[in-house]
């Protein structure tokens, strides 16, 4: 997920857990031009995204590969880093925090998080909170970030990180963005005490932030991403999955952390509450959409572009979106997702039978109905607030 203002707009794409996608929504003046009523359709062709921006009161975004280097507008190709132009400073200053911040007492914890540090991603949920930050800021008469905004990103990504860290060890995934994962280099003893050391060190920093809301709200992610992961681990192979049982699992253990940082971001900025709560709902449907993205990623990109095998959820049981989907037309699926695999090209089967059935098109519907919610969240951030605060932020692009 990578998120900007381009004229009077707000753009968002890129990728959650270190999958890329793409979504875009922005404002033209007052109108918003939100993706997809004709259609969010996608296939694979390189590892490029092509966004074809279609002359109409709403935007149509036709994304034929959600890859993570480019976007190409009806303006001519947006590359990701053009897109984050406007915080790129306040990503490299959090970049030269975070070592210090994990703390030096044990070499072996620092290694650890160097290994994980080093290993890529493009820091998307901090990018969010200075973003969101500096949106709102001037709005709340501040004339930049606070350090509060600043040890809040921080807090953001070493709270992310540590949960990175644990997944890998549920998931008994090898790779991580291309790279071995902690666990494997150092053994699972040392990768979670990692991860715990992660999440002990920015609860404490977070209690150092002396805001009672904001504690309250990212503590809760904490205790969320600890639910998704109970709840995903005891519907492994359960064909009876619903999507709201799907949806739930990814508020937890995705959109939880994006919309209670975006709405902390706000609350450090002096803005009114229905201002924050709107921030809340939009990083909500935002999180809930890539996580929609990334699990259509992971049958539609290969194993290279996805940095580890492709579909790794389907194979671990993990049933998301398009399997669910799949599940309602398909009843040979649901024998061999029964069989867990045993027999030889069975995940193959399974894999084709999902594309057969249309749950990658109903999965991109689903998508798109997210992000019309999204869009209507953000519309209503742009009545309440000031065009020319916006405005002046969108000049620094």
């Amino acid at each position: 997920m990578v998120s900007g203002i381009l004229d009077v707009g707000f753009v968002s794409c890129g990728s959650f857990g270190g999958r890329s996608g793409v979504s875009l929504d922005g404002f033209s003046g007052r109108r918003f031009l939100r993706c997809g009523s004709s259609g969010f359709r996608c296939k694979r062709q390189s590892n490029v995204t092509r966004c074809g921006v279609l002359a109409d009161a709403t935007v149509n975004v036709e994304v034929r590969d959600l890859g993570p280097k480019t976007l190409e507008t009806n303006g001519g190709p947006v590359s990701v880093s053009s897109l984050l132009a406007t915080v790129t400073d306040d990503l490299q200053m959090l970049n030269k925090n975070l070592r210090s911040i994990v703390g030096a007492e044990n070499p072996v914890l620092v290694s650890a998080a160097d290994q994980i540090f080093g290993a890529g991603g493009k820091r998307l949920r901090p990018a969010m909170v200075f973003l969101v930050a500096r949106a709102t800021a001037p709005i709340g008469g501040l004339k930049d970030l606070t350090v509060e905004h600043r040890r809040l990103a921080e807090i953001i990504e070493m709270i992310h990180t540590a949960s990175l860290i644990h997944d890998d060890v549920l998931d008994d995934s090898g790779m991580r963005r291309g790279k071995e994962t902690i666990h494997q280099i150092y053994g699972t003893r040392v990768a979670v005490l990692a991860g715990d050391f992660m999440f002990a060190q920015s609860s404490w920093y977070l209690a150092n932030l002396e805001n009672l809301e904001v504690i309250k709200l990212i503590s809760q992610v904490i205790k969320d991403f600890a639910s998704g992961e109970i709840k995903q681990a005891s519907s492994l192979f359960d064909c009876d999955i619903t999507l709201e049982d799907y949806l739930l699992k990814s508020y937890y253990k995705t959109a939880s952390l994006v919309a209670s940082s975006i709405k902390s971001a706000a609350i450090f900025s002096n803005v009114d509450k229905s201002m924050c709560d709107q921030m809340f709902e939009y990083g909500k449907n935002l999180g809930l959409s890539f996580q929609v993205v990334d699990d259509i990623l992971d049958f539609t990109q290969s194993a290279e572009q996805l940095g580890k095998p492709a579909a790794s959820d389907l194979a671990k049981g993990n049933l998301t979106a398009p399997v669910i989907f799949a599940l309602q037309k398909e009843p040979k699926l649901r024998e061999i997702i029964d069989s867990e695999f045993n027999e030889p090209g069975s995940l193959d089967s399974a894999i084709e039978l999902v594309f057969k059935s249309g749950g990658i098109e109903r999965a991109r519907n689903l998508l798109k109905r997210r992000l019309t919610r999204q869009s209507k969240t953000f519309s209503a951030f742009l009545r309440v607030s000031s065009d020319l605060h916006l405005r002046e932020w969108s000049s620094t692009i």
